[in-house]
């Protein structure tokens, strides 16, 4: 009896069974969900565990404003270049799969298709390897690159195997390496489809699990999302030199964060710090 090896090889099974999937990718599967919740959580765990909680990290968030609100988010991952890079290969999957469900990408056969087709599973791990390495260096931008370019061809790989579909309407529905034949599809190689269910346990453990630890593990380093710097802040008649959580610039002053009288301040005369801590990671104790 010949092995069954799953959609692929059963050929269109008709709308039915073509529509879960199909609402699946379109929404960005898992991936979609976990950056939405972790672009929520983490930066508020970052400023509460940083700033002490409660009170205080309303406080800075009214002083934040709300068009500030993103800079926390945009804080961390500039100053974290392994929570930068994972994010960065996420994001790349999550973004392809999307518009390869809602058919950006083409799938017949053919020299022009295949050359687009690679064409657009290459541009955006290039992108996200020059930002990455701008920041960090070339060795990060390089690794980045590479894993982003692996888990986007690994997209590719799920539809020749049958894992994701393609939502032509029709029986004469094509597949990656070329049309039907013989009312059975195209049988992709067992190497091929040990390699589409491995990009997809990477994708899922790089997900759900490797960049939520890393986003909460940067949000109780204990270090600050932007500048620290040493200000003149008067209070009444009395003038004092404090250390602030840079919040935002009004005019020639800052208005941050005093970590020595835990409140807003306004600041003048300001001078940035080399580090970032200002309290001890919550691991510590």
């Amino acid at each position: 009896m010949a092995e069954d090896t799953g959609p692929a090889d059963r050929g269109n099974t008709g709308e039915g069974e073509v529509e879960p999937h199909r609402s699946v990718d379109r929404k960005g599967g898992p991936g979609h969900t976990v950056l939405l919740a972790l672009a929520l959580a983490v930066p508020v765990t970052k400023v509460a565990y940083t700033v002490g909680g409660g009170d205080a990290a309303r406080d800075v968030f009214v002083a934040m404003e709300p068009e500030n609100w993103p800079n926390v988010l945009i804080g961390m991952v500039l100053t974290d270049p392994l929570l930068a890079s994972v994010l960065a290969v996420v994001t790349s999957r999550v973004v392809f799969a999307l518009f390869a469900a809602r058919g950006a990408v083409p799938v017949a056969g053919g020299v022009l298709r295949a050359l687009q087709r690679t064409a657009l599973t290459i541009v955006n791990p290039v992108a996200v390897g020059v930002v990455d390495a701008c920041f960090f260096g070339p060795w990060w931008g390089l690794g980045t690159g590479l894993a982003a370019y692996a888990l986007r061809r690994g997209i590719v790989v799920e539809y020749r195997t049958g894992r994701r579909r393609h939502h032509a309407r029709g029986a004469a529905q094509r597949t990656v390496s070329g049309p039907a034949r013989d009312g059975r599809g195209y049988r992709p190689a067992p190497w091929l489809r040990r390699a589409a269910a491995l990009e997809q346990w990477v994708a899922l453990g790089l997900t759900a699990v490797v960049l939520p630890v890393l986003g909460f593990v940067s949000a109780l380093d204990g270090q600050a999302w932007t500048s620290v710097v040493r200000c003149q802040v008067t209070e009444g008649t009395r003038t004092e030199d404090n250390r602030l959580i840079e919040l935002s610039r009004k005019g020639a002053g800052v208005v941050g964060w005093n970590l020595d009288t835990e409140q807003i301040s306004n600041g003048a005369g300001c001078a940035g710090e080399e580090s970032l801590y200002v309290r001890e990671p919550w691991w510590h104790g």
